[in-house]
């Protein structure tokens, strides 16, 4: 009886519950506070798009996130800006300078999308202090051929400060946005 019950507590502990999981990698406190910022305004109130930039960039930490279901549709791995490195440091800078080449912090509506340098992209409106001048940087969330699909110990390529998702992850958030008749909001926290 005590070994069964052993290898039951070890199973549970090698499958943490969904629940679990999205308060390893999305804290409850920004899914509340994203909530809170979209109710009663003109965005989508079932889908919000989450960036964790604590998590290492070779891992999963953007995330299409269900608002009603409370839980993770997407992940994916997702570039910041090469200015956001520190040298010797495993910590991250932002900005929202032009030409800093630093991703920034804080939440986006998330605009229409276009054809450009990268294929398809989407334009990214930033909605507070921190990312005010996304427009005018030109901060745009698209693919790139050098974002991987799965999660390793490697470090993801480096944008000019953009958003950037594998093509394949990339085409299933599109398939979100495109359905979407509002906005739907990106946030980006460290």
């Amino acid at each position: 009886m005590k070994s069964l019950l052993f290898a039951l507590l070890f199973l549970i502990s090698c499958n943490p519950s969904k629940a679990q999981e999205t308060t390893d990698v999305l804290p409850k406190e920004k899914i509340s506070e994203l909530k809170n910022y979209i109710k009663n305004k003109d965005y989508n109130q079932n889908l919000a798009i989450f960036i964790n930039f604590k998590i290492h960039s070779g891992k999963y930490r953007y995330f299409v996130y269900d608002l009603k279901n409370d839980k993770i549709i997407q992940k994916a791995i997702v570039s910041h800006g090469s200015g956001s490195v520190m040298k010797n440091s495993n910590q991250l800078t932002f900005s929202n300078i032009e030409g800093s080449y630093q991703s920034s912090l804080g939440k986006y509506e998330i605009k229409e999308s276009y054809s450009g340098q990268f294929g398809k992209a989407y334009r990214l409106k930033g909605l507070d202090s921190t990312n005010s001048n996304a427009m005018q940087r030109a901060i745009v969330l698209h693919s790139f051929g050098c974002v991987p699909d799965l999660e390793s110990q490697n470090l993801a390529c480096l944008s000019l400060g953009c958003p950037m998702l594998s093509t394949k992850a990339f085409r299933e958030t599109a398939k979100h946005l495109d359905q979407s008749k509002k906005s739907i909001i990106l946030y980006a926290f460290y």
